[in-house]
């Protein structure tokens, strides 16, 4: 698996800044995962942004004078970017969509992350990520979460205070009014949370109420709060469920149990306390089905399939 975060698109593009020219007018953002890396290069090169629709109606915000706009008449060069080219079909609909500006813009194209055999369909890119990856930015909306175990507490809501945290009325209280985080709007293959199994009522009312969508919930059967400190298996629970072979990501909030369960399964565990991904103890195996390790092998094993099944 290969993961980036915000801050290693920051890097990445502060370690090839060199390639872009100085002489672009506007740099356009590609809604909405393109917004981000278009912003960000706008104000390392100094230059004026905006976002695909206010460029084709003709307008661009007015640096400083938020809601007011300029014309697009001044600008000569341009840069169009997105933050990543995988298949080409977005970039391919913009370059559609600007086809009538090629007489007034000197338009170029931007991919932040490009898969191998797509460096050639963009002007500029910043790194080769093959393939599967995933992003901070997307990932919680991503069609792998469906292949995904998250915890509840610290992830999906803020955790109990330890004046909550009461194992009686209090902690009932938090688990049906507790304040969302991070509510995925795909479906997630399975809830496992070291929440006891007495409180799935509350849970599964609160999580109906704010919509998260999952497969199934795997709740800790333990009597009561003294049991569960005193077994304090929270992160080999976890592991257990996790190693089951359709999971794929395991989200979890608690830096200490996210290492623990990657160590235990040696499967990827992205950590929502920096959003970083912990899997330096995944199998070379794993690496090399995933495509971690060994690229090219993963890529000629799908076209493969791909063959295979188109002989059927």
């Amino acid at each position: 698996m290969n993961y980036r975060t915000i801050d290693d698109m920051n890097q990445a593009l502060l370690r090839r800044l060199h390639i872009f020219p100085r002489d672009i007018d506007l740099i356009v953002g590609i809604p909405r995962s393109g917004m981000f890396p278009a912003n960000l290069l706008a104000l390392y090169l100094n230059c004026r942004v905006t976002d695909l629709g206010s460029f084709v109606n003709g307008h661009i915000y007015q640096s400083g004078d938020r809601g007011k706009y300029i014309g697009t008449g001044d600008f000569k060069k341009i840069l169009v970017v997105d933050d990543s080219i995988d298949k080409g079909g977005a970039m391919a609909r913009c370059r559609e969509l600007l086809k009538g500006f090629n007489d007034r813009y000197d338009i170029k194209y931007c991919a932040i992350y490009t898969v191998p055999d797509k460096r050639n369909e963009v002007d500029y890119y910043v790194e080769v990520v093959p393939l599967p990856r995933y992003f901070q930015w997307n990932i919680m909306n991503h069609m792998i979460l469906k292949k995904a175990c998250f915890d509840i507490d610290g992830v999906l809501c803020v955790d109990p205070t330890p004046e909550e945290n009461d194992d009686g009325e209090r902690y009932r209280e938090f688990l049906l009014n507790a304040k969302p985080l991070f509510v995925p709007k795909v479906e997630i293959g399975a809830l496992v949370t070291s929440r006891l199994e007495k409180y799935r009522a509350e849970t599964e009312q609160w999580l109906a109420r704010n919509g998260v969508k999952y497969g199934k919930l795997v709740m800790l059967d333990l009597p009561d709060m003294a049991s569960r400190r005193k077994a304090n298996c929270h992160g080999r629970f976890k592991a257990e469920e996790y190693k089951k072979s359709q999971y794929v990501l395991f989200v979890e909030s608690n830096p200490r149990q996210a290492v623990e369960i990657n160590s235990l399964t040696r499967k990827p565990v992205l950590c929502t306390a920096d959003f970083k991904m912990v899997f330096d103890s995944q199998s070379v195996l794993y690496n090399i089905m995933q495509g971690q390790r060994l690229p090219w092998l993963r890529r000629t094993a799908l076209k493969l399939r791909d063959y295979l099944r188109s002989r059927r």
